[in-house]
């Protein structure tokens, strides 16, 4: 993907290696060259998440399915996705070199804007799996979660490989962002537990009363 040329073929070597072999990946990764190519690589991830949350929504399968009105929600999120991953390829970009000037890594912004890039193709497998929320909220949380640790994977070896940055910092900001998901997780169930049980509670007052009328 150079000389003003993209090359899909390569974009699909590259997206199996970064799940597959990240640390190899990553340690050949060009972090120069412009910013158009990470830009389409983006664009391309963000498509292929919109069709499917955009598939899912038309079958009328999952969280994003759900309803009668299935189809049109999924393609909100197929536009949404589009727009989400041009803005979110330069967002985590901002953010990701931040943590690699923390790390001692690379403080280029084009550097850190192509590992930005090239992680982004957790996007396609996190859609792929999301309709897994709708038959059970607790497996799509497990599997949630399962995603977001292999995307901290993918960004441990993008920092230390391609940034450069000194491991043992990197291993703890992972560990703290791992940290900040699971207590938000745990945050986030106690929440749906107390409003379930609520709802439960004024939906047995109010049989209760329609029965005494």
């Amino acid at each position: 993907m150079s000389n003003g040329t993209f090359d899909f073929n390569l974009l699909l070597k590259e997206s199996k290696d970064t799940l597959l072999n990240p640390k190899s990946y990553f340690s050949t990764l060009k972090t120069s060259g412009g910013m158009t190519e990470p830009l389409i690589k983006a664009v391309i991830y963000g498509t292929v998440t919109g069709i499917i949350y955009l598939l899912w929504g038309l079958l009328k399968i999952g969280a994003v399915g759900g309803g009668l009105l299935g189809g049109a929600f999924g393609f909100t999120a197929f536009i949404t996705a589009i727009i989400g991953a041009v803005i979110g390829v330069f967002v985590g970009a901002v953010i990701l070199l931040i943590i690699s000037s923390v790390c001692k890594g690379n403080a280029d912004f084009e550097a850190n804007l192509r590992v930005t890039a090239a992680v982004m193709v957790i996007m396609p497998i996190s859609a792929l799996l999301s309709f897994l929320s709708g038959f059970n909220i607790y497996l799509g949380m497990v599997i949630n979660l399962i995603v977001f640790l292999y995307t901290l994977w993918l960004l441990y070896n993008g920092l230390v490989e391609a940034l450069k940055c000194k491991p043992e910092t990197a291993k703890i900001v992972c560990y703290v962002l791992i940290a900040l998901i699971v207590l938000f997780l745990l945050l986030g169930l106690n929440a749906r537990n107390r409003l379930e049980r609520s709802l439960n509670k004024d939906a047995r007052e109010l049989l209760k009363d329609l029965n005494k009328n």
